[in-house]
């Protein structure tokens, strides 16, 4: 039997819808940490610059 990967929609309209809604999480994580001060943020040990960064390795895909 075929494995499939079911976190995969196959049709077009499902990986536009996926994609859409991954571009806006990723958006959202951004807004929230560029509202954070530079304090806050080096609570959690990032610096602003570190931001698209760290936001990219969040949802990146492995």
């Amino acid at each position: 039997m075929f494995e499939h990967d079911n976190r995969r929609p196959r049709s077009a309209f499902g990986r536009l819808l996926l994609r859409g809604l991954r571009r806006w999480q990723r958006q959202r994580a951004m807004d929230q940490l560029q509202a954070m001060d530079d304090r806050e943020l080096w609570d959690i040990g990032l610096t602003r610059n570190d931001i698209p960064r760290a936001v990219e390795g969040l949802f990146s895909e492995k």
